[in-house]
């Protein structure tokens, strides 16, 4: 393993042992020098040893990775790093020259779509809401909640953003839209209400569904597993779920990520990635962002169709997967929301919510007006 021994006794094996103490140095985990002691349930370690031998995974460097990458993507050390030199400032001009603004540059997307269907696909946190500390107050604003109707009046609309559709649904509370939650592994078309004033849920898609009570499962004991770190939050997502550090003391991150992978040695079905300071748990299945776009363009009947314009907004790693699918296809747009430079699949840029809301604004006039010279 790189920078890292781990250092298991060869004496024969006690009949009855239910543990092994392990010894690891030069982990990049742990700061001192001299190695460090564990005891790990026998059965435990055997697992983790055999799947890290046959996967040839390093899992503590890769852990290490995202914990380093979640403290880069911090706001604060984003503003304190990102003008530290010339050579950055040029860095920031190069990356907006290859994504320039989609408000700078909406004459030019509105003309590529004339004639044709664009269709809007809108991630959630960081897109039409700030990354806020406490992820159950991520609000959007009254101003982006009646645009987000009125972009949805005239033009195909969905969300799709890692969180439970329950969730996102109680924040953006428009039914005319649909919805893909679980990062797309659960996807509802628009609802409609009866006689009696209640909503119709109209469900697509779930292709996970299996996996709902392993997700429920892990929900707990993670929960249990975590409340000994301040601030640690457990999100149930359905049909992921997500470890929040964004209130955590970041001396603190690597020890709330031991405790997630710890967890997931006994769940090989379920895979560990990351976004903005936080981990997520998801199952192993090929589906994503990008598979949940295919599926709602073919649902919309525009599979095959050069008619239509694909417009999709995020801000995180996990959009990428859509944006990658635009690229592919040859149609549409991705647009990144971010104030900083980034490696991306997208087209354009936009800073912040504030500017996906003007960008959704001059959509919905432009559409207006192109109806009334109709």
């Amino acid at each position: 393993m790189t920078n890292q021994n781990v250092i298991v006794s060869d004496r024969k094996p006690i009949l009855g042992l239910k543990t092994i103490t392990v010894s690891v140095s030069n982990s990049p985990l742990f700061s001192n020098s001299f190695p460090t002691y564990f005891n790990f349930p026998r059965r435990k370690l055997l697992k983790l040893l055999e799947a890290a031998d046959k996967n040839n995974l390093v899992v503590a460097p890769k852990i290490t990775s995202m914990i380093d990458s979640m403290r880069d993507s911090s706001p604060t050390r984003l503003r304190s790093s990102s003008y530290d030199s010339d050579s950055d400032n040029d860095d920031k001009t190069s990356w907006i020259v290859r994504f320039p603004s989609a408000l700078n540059m909406f004459d030019e997307i509105v003309n590529a779509a004339k004639g044709k269907q664009i269709v809007m696909f809108l991630d959630y946190d960081g897109t039409l809401s700030p990354i806020v500390e406490d992820p159950d107050k991520a609000f959007i604003t009254h101003e982006m909640r009646e645009v987000v109707k009125d972009v949805a009046s005239n033009f195909p609309t969905a969300i799709v953003t890692g969180r439970s559709i329950e969730k996102v649904r109680s924040f953006v509370q428009v039914n005319e839209i649909y919805y893909a939650g679980s990062h797309g592994m659960d996807i509802e078309g628009p609802t409609n209400e009866n006689s009696n004033g209640q909503s119709n849920e109209r469900v697509l898609f779930q292709p996970a569904r299996e996996f709902l009570p392993m997700i429920e499962k892990v929900v707990n004991i993670l929960e249990e597993k975590t409340k000994w770190i301040p601030g640690a939050m457990v999100e149930n997502n359905k049909f992921c779920l997500s470890v929040h550090f964004r209130r955590v003391d970041e001396k603190r991150w690597p020890a709330l990520a031991e405790v997630v992978k710890s967890v997931l040695i006994d769940y090989p079905k379920l895979k560990l990635t990351q976004g903005r300071k936080v981990l997520e748990i998801r199952p192993t299945i090929k589906w994503d962002k990008g598979q949940a776009l295919n599926f709602l363009l073919k649902s919309l009947g525009y599979e095959n169709s050069d008619d239509v314009v694909p417009v999709y907004i995020g801000d995180d790693r996990t959009d990428e997967d859509a944006f990658k699918v635009l690229r592919e296809r040859g149609q549409g747009f991705g647009i990144l929301v971010s104030k900083v430079p980034k490696d991306t699949n997208a087209s354009y840029s936009l800073q912040d919510p504030s500017q996906v809301n003007k960008f959704l604004e001059r959509l919905v006039e432009w559409k207006r007006k192109t109806v009334g010279e109709e």
